[in-house]
C-alpha cells in the first residue's frame, strides 16, 4: 500500500512540476496610460509581477513603476539587459525607472535572481 501511495503522489508531483515550467500560463497583459506627456504604468511585485506584459508606444517616455510587497530576496532588484538597468527595489515603496523606448521591440525585465520575469512591448 505505501509503494502505491508513493507512485501515485510522485505521479502527481511529476505533472506539477511539468505545468509549472512547461505549461501554456495565462500572462495579464496591461497599456500604459499616459500622464503628463509620458507614458506610465503601475506594476505590482509580489510573488512576481503583475502585469507580467506591459504596451508602450514607441518614442513616448516611459515610467514604470514598480511597487515591492513581496518580502523575498529574489524580487529585490529588477533586471532591465536590454537598458543596462539594475535597480534595486526597497520593500513596501514605489521605484520609478525611466525607460527610452525609440526602438519598438519587446524587451524582458527579470528579477535579480532571473526567476521571474516580465516583458516591455514597444509598439
Amino acid at each position: 500500500m505505501t509503494q502505491i501511495s508513493v507512485l501515485i503522489v510522485g505521479i502527481i508531483l511529476i505533472v506539477l512540476i511539468t505545468w509549472w515550467f512547461f505549461g501554456k500560463h495565462q500572462v495579464e497583459t496591461k497599456e500604459a496610460k499616459m500622464e503628463q506627456s509620458k507614458q506610465i504604468i503601475d506594476i505590482k511585485v509580489d510573488g512576481g509581477y503583475s502585469p507580467e506584459q506591459v504596451i508602450v508606444k514607441k518614442g513616448i517616455p516611459t515610467e514604470l513603476r514598480f511597487t515591492k510587497l513581496d518580502n523575498s530576496s529574489c524580487l529585490d532588484h529588477v533586471v532591465f539587459p536590454d537598458f543596462g538597468i539594475n535597480q534595486a527595489l526597497p520593500q513596501d515603496q514605489t521605484t520609478s525607472i525611466m525607460l527610452n523606448t525609440e526602438e519598438s521591440g519587446e524587451f524582458e525585465w527579470s528579477c535579480g535572481m532571473n526567476m521571474f520575469h516580465g516583458k516591455l512591448i514597444v509598439k
